[in-house]
Parts: structure tokens; C-alpha cells; sequence
């Protein structure tokens, strides 16, 4: 797979993944609660990721696989428990905007568990895509009360979220991306499971929402699999920032949410780091356990 295939696919999985953020909301305004919401994302999404893992022949899974995929579903089920709830309060351009600092932690952490070298470029493109994260908050309200809280709760979600796409990176190549979307399900699954002892069922209009979301969760953890494979994670990292545009766009089409100019002139910076980026020499091929 080339290396602009890749970028691609980044960039349509992450708006799969944008995706998923426009149901939650949905599924929100429906009253069902956020751990229920967030129960059920992992639910649906381990039926499909299953069926895809028996469709593409059972790939292994070993005892030796296991610790890296807990850790990582740790980090994941902190990541959507809290920024799922940060979405009940924020609109979507302003909750992923918030969350843009987890790509700038992704260089170090690779550097750290993956013997990734800080290359310039990265760390300078992770930087402008920054720059433009904060070109896009001129103009926004001003945070309080709930809002305060939400922002803190998306703080500390990126960075449970830059945790976890360093162990795909370390995981993609040699696990397979049927097998760390599965375990990228199942684990949060179960560690979310005592969250919804005792709660209500979903209302009925609310099941096609939840089998919509196992759909598109899973699309977009597939394709990021597959990128995550072939890039190094500081690389490729910068890539997250295209959530901006999408959820722009997204929050504008489905919520009737406004879209400032700020929020296209950074939209603009941030394409310009992820051109830069993807135009870095192909490094050598992670090896890294």
C-alpha cells in the first residue's frame, strides 16, 4: 500500500470516526444516558468487528498480544466515557477542536514505547495543525460552569486517545487490523460493562442509531488500522487534525451548528501541516513489541 493511500484512508477513518461523534449526539438527544451510549458504541461495534474477524479466517490471537490490547482498551473506554459526555455539552467543532492537543503527544510517546525518532517535520507540522486549532477558537464562547468541566473531560480524553493510537501503531503491523479493531472493542467492553448494571434498556427509536454506530465505528477503526500499519504514528498523527473540517461540516449539516470563518481559516492551516507531513521520506518499518 503506498504511503498517499494510506494518508487517505487516515483521513476517511477519522471522518468515520467523526461520524460516530454525530451519533452519539443523536443518540443523546434520545435521553438515553452516556454510559449506556458508550456501552452500547463497544456492543455494537464487537458484533461487527467479529463478523469481520470470522470473515477474514480467525486471525490468531495470542496470550503474548493480550497486555498492549488492555492497556489499550483502558485508554480507550477513559478516552469515550469522557469525551462522549463532553459532546452532551459542546458543540462538535468545539469538542474535537478542544482534543487537537493529542496529536502533538503522539511524536514523544513514539519516540518513548516505540524507539520512533522526533523527526522536525512531524513535530513542526503538529505544531501548525496546532496553530490552526487556535485560529478556529477565535470567536468562540467563552467556557463555564458545564462547559469548564466538558473542556477538562476532552483534556484528559486526548490524551487517553494519543495513548491508544501509539499502541495501534505498535500492534497494526503485526497484529492485523481485524484483530485490533475486535480487541479494540471487546476489552472496553468489558471494562464498561459495570457502568450499565441496572439501567434501562434504550428506547426503541434508539436501536437503529446504536446498529448505525457499531457500523461506522468499526469502518473507522478498520481504515485507521490499516494506515497505522504503514506510517510511523508521529507521522501520521497529524493527520487527526482533519477531524476539524469534518466535524465542522458534520455539526453544521445534521445539528444546524454555525461554522465561524475562524473555523475554515484554521481548517486551511491544518490541510497544509497534513500535506507537509505526508510529503516526509517513508521511514523504516516499526519492529518495536
Amino acid at each position: 500500500m503506498s504511503r498517499p493511500t494510506a494518508f487517505a484512508q487516515a483521513a476517511i477513518g477519522i471522518g468515520f470516526l467523526c461520524g460516530v461523534d454525530v451519533l452519539i449526539k443523536v443518540i443523546a438527544r434520545l435521553d438515553v444516558p452516556v454510559p449506556v451510549i458508550t456501552f452500547g458504541r463497544y456492543f455494537t461495534g464487537t458484533i461487527v468487528s467479529l463478523a469481520l474477524w470470522l470473515a477474514a479466517g480467525r486471525p490468531a490471537i495470542t496470550r503474548a498480544m493480550l497486555p498492549a490490547h488492555l492497556l489499550r482498551g483502558v485508554f480507550i473506554a477513559i478516552m469515550a466515557s469522557l469525551f462522549f459526555w463532553s459532546l452532551t455539552k459542546l458543540p462538535l467543532a468545539e469538542a474535537v477542536t478542544l482534543s487537537f492537543f493529542a496529536p502533538l503527544l503522539v511524536p514523544a510517546l513514539g519516540a518513548m514505547f516505540l524507539g520512533e525518532p522526533m523527526r522536525g517535520r512531524s513535530v513542526a507540522a503538529g505544531l501548525i495543525g496546532f496553530l490552526g486549532v487556535i485560529v478556529t477558537t477565535q470567536g468562540a464562547p467563552s467556557f463555564s460552569g458545564d462547559r469548564l468541566l466538558a473542556v477538562g473531560a476532552v483534556l484528559v480524553a486526548g490524551a487517553a486517545y494519543a495513548g491508544s493510537i501509539v499502541i495501534m501503531r505498535a500492534r497494526s503491523g503485526q497484529d492485523g487490523p481485524q484483530v485490533v479493531t475486535l480487541l479494540g472493542a471487546v476489552i472496553p467492553l468489558l471494562l464498561l460493562s459495570p457502568t450499565v448494571v441496572g439501567a434501562a434498556l434504550p428506547p426503541p427509536a434508539a436501536l437503529g442509531w446504536f446498529v448505525a454506530l457499531g457500523l461506522v465505528s468499526t469502518a473507522g477503526m478498520q481504515l485507521l488500522s490499516y494506515a497505522y500499519a504503514k506510517i510511523e504514528a508521529q507521522v501520521l498523527a497529524v493527520m487527526e487534525f482533519t477531524a476539524l473540517p469534518w466535524a465542522a461540516l458534520f455539526g453544521w449539516a445534521v445539528f444546524g451548528e454555525p461554522v465561524r470563518l475562524q473555523v475554515w481559516a484554521g481548517a486551511a492551516i491544518i490541510l497544509a501541516a497534513c500535506v507537509w507531513a505526508g510529503r516526509e521520506a517513508a521511514p523504516a518499518e516499526v519492529t518495536a513489541e
